[in-house]
């Protein structure tokens, strides 16, 4: 059995390829983390956009 570690949405953002995709995984305030699959051309366009709010 796997080992039981409680769910807190402390951690980095973390972004990894697999494949063809590049997994982005967000911490939450709740807990557990949000996973979200991109092609190259949405992260590029997700790049462009936080770059233009955070400015």
């Amino acid at each position: 059995m796997a080992a039981m570690k409680p769910r807190t949405g402390d951690g980095p953002i973390e972004m990894t390829r697999e494949g063809r995709d590049i997994i982005m995984r967000v911490p939450l305030d709740g807990g557990g983390r949000l996973v979200v699959a991109l092609k190259q051309d949405e992260a590029n366009e997700l790049a462009r956009v936080l770059e233009a709010v955070t400015d």
